[in-house]
């Protein structure tokens, strides 16, 4: 586990002390399992989070927009959510779900107790890293990304998690608040899948944390609104925000699978390896072609897991919700096989067609202006 630097830790303690205790307190949760030093330390990762996007990614957006917005109306939502998650939901959900799951399975890792940390830990398998903390950091984060990347597909595969899952793709302005824009039953699937999977490998908490920070900024600046590559060689490494706005892409119906590429999470070179890298695309449009997903643009944080949920509930309950492939939804949210569906017809009702005032920013590379 990295050493914390005194500074770190007399502010985690501070912010323990003075303002999450008294709230666990106030709210009777004092009694629960969980160390209240690590609801301070997420609330300030959280808030160094908030504060890189903000003040980094934000105006990126304005410098070099790759589509140009009349008004930022649709992005409000997302930075809301964004703010409620990161500074609310997340500190809590680690305190109160996270880390006494770690603590009844043992969690710590081998780097914290030899004798409890898991027997697939990495470093029960190679103690020579117990000696180069920062390689094994590493190593970790290309297990975890690893496990994102088809986790991540699986979420567009089952039509019952894709009705979760598509509450984050029907954003018709992808900005660098989107990455947290998605459903809690979705977001709770996710977290204790990487939770158990760094519990396996031997990711202490602290450790865990920081991945966590470091993918959701990742994520952050992929979904930001920008014309930024990181050039060929790198471009197949990492996920630009030019690669994975590609996964965020209307639905063409001149190339219907052209938009399922690009699911990699911080490593874009798992979509090289797996055969879903998209490379050399124009800057495109977002959002989803079918209109009961688009439909989330019309509510607020409320409603819009509100209708998600109505979604997952129309498909988990039938046989065709668990049936892996592509769908759009149908009347009392049937899942229904994209094969069937008009692409056209989906494309006629895309957000791009509503919206003469929005542009999408010239191609780098060719100067062209393409209608939003």
């Amino acid at each position: 586990m990295f050493d914390l630097s005194p500074l770190w830790a007399h502010l985690t303690s501070w912010v323990s002390d003075h303002a999450v205790v008294p709230l666990l307190q106030a709210l009777h949760l004092s009694g629960l399992s969980g160390n209240p030093d690590d609801i301070a330390a997420a609330l300030l990762i959280a808030a160094l989070q908030v504060g890189i996007i903000g003040l980094v990614f934000r105006p990126l957006e304005t410098w070099f927009p790759a589509e140009r917005w009349a008004d930022r109306r649709l992005t409000r939502v997302d930075r809301n959510y964004t703010l409620l998650m990161l500074l609310g939901i997340f500190p809590l959900f680690t305190y109160l779900v996270l880390m006494p799951f770690s603590h009844l399975f043992g969690g710590g890792g081998d780097t914290v107790d030899p004798g409890t940390g898991s027997p697939l830990g990495l470093t029960h398998w190679m103690p020579w890293f117990n000696q180069h903390p920062y390689l094994l950091f590493a190593a970790y984060y290309v297990v975890y990304d690893f496990v994102y990347y088809w986790m991540h597909r699986t979420q567009h595969a089952i039509p019952w998690w894709w009705a979760l899952h598509s509450m984050h793709h029907s954003q018709r302005q992808m900005s660098c608040w989107t990455n947290d824009r998605g459903s809690l039953v979705d977001g709770f699937i996710q977290s204790v899948i990487l939770a158990t999977v760094g519990l396996v490998i031997g990711v202490d908490p602290d450790e865990f944390a920081w991945l966590m920070l470091i993918g959701e900024l990742m994520q952050n600046l992929s979904h930001t609104n920008v014309r930024l590559g990181f050039g060929r060689v790198f471009d197949r490494v990492f996920v630009a925000p030019k690669f994975h706005r590609l996964h965020h892409m209307l639905v063409d119906p001149s190339r219907p699978t052209l938009h399922n590429c690009n699911y990699g999470q911080v490593l874009s070179i798992w979509d090289v390896l797996f055969g879903t890298a998209l490379y050399g695309e124009p800057p495109r449009a977002t959002g989803v072609g079918d209109p009961i997903v688009d439909a989330d643009n019309n509510y607020g944080l409320i409603g819009l897991h509100w209708v998600a949920l109505k979604r997952f509930w129309g498909a988990v309950r039938r046989p065709a919700g668990w049936k892996p492939g592509e769908v759009a939804f149908g009347a009392d949210y049937v899942p229904i096989p994209v094969s069937q569906v008009d692409l056209h017809a989906l494309g006629h009702a895309s957000p791009a067609a509503e919206m003469p005032t929005a542009a999408l920013a010239g191609n780098p590379a060719t100067g062209e202006t393409v209608p939003g």
